[in-house]
């Protein structure tokens, strides 16, 4: 079983990067959810299935509900992305699909439009997938990216997981079926 701690806990002592500070998605993110998201609407189409039903803040206010339910439920576990000196919110980056029996998990990610292109991702994604080993006593983390989507191909590549195939036709997103390209990392590869 997976060795899901408590939101309070990590509210309080957040996890921290070099230059970021990750912490559960409460109600309380939301204003800042909905507007990186409106904001980057354009480039997370493309990629992401539930862009086109974020369509106001109250949609926000939902996931982030949602967000902290999976959590205390024990089904996911997804944080905000902030920068530590100014705390602007830079985007999510979460462990979803608990598999408890096989201590399994899937990573997730996304950034808004303004913050790519230093890092950030990868040093988020590489901190919570270090957790998921650390924390959760999870034995495999899975990701998969759109054999297409070049930027989140090369995050998965510099957090060193290893390719396992193609799942062809694997997600329907804004009317177009995406090959996934998927990878996998083990506890004894962390």
């Amino acid at each position: 079983m997976l060795a899901v701690p408590p939101r309070a806990e990590l509210r309080i002592r957040p996890l921290e990067t070099a230059r970021l500070s990750l912490t559960p998605i409460e109600s309380t993110d939301a204003h800042d959810l909905w507007y990186a998201v409106d904001g980057s609407r354009a480039q997370l189409l493309p990629w992401l299935p539930w862009v086109p039903f974020n369509v106001d803040p109250d949609a926000s206010y939902r996931y982030a509900e949602a967000s902290a339910n999976d959590w205390d439920n024990a089904r996911a576990c997804r944080f905000t992305i902030r920068e530590r000196g100014t705390r602007k919110f830079a985007g999510v980056v979460g462990l979803e699909s608990f598999a408890h029996l096989h201590m399994s998990v899937e990573l997730g990610y996304w950034l808004r439009t303004d913050m790519t292109g230093h890092g950030f991702m990868t040093e988020a994604a590489k901190e919570i997938v270090a957790w998921a080993f650390r924390e959760l006593k999870a034995h495999r983390v899975r990701v998969a990216a759109a054999t297409d989507n070049h930027a989140s191909l090369a995050v998965i590549g510099r957090l060193g997981f290893k390719f396992e195939g193609v799942a062809r036709e694997a997600e329907l997103v804004n009317s177009r079926w995406l090959d996934h390209a998927v990878f996998a990392k083990l506890a004894q590869e962390a």
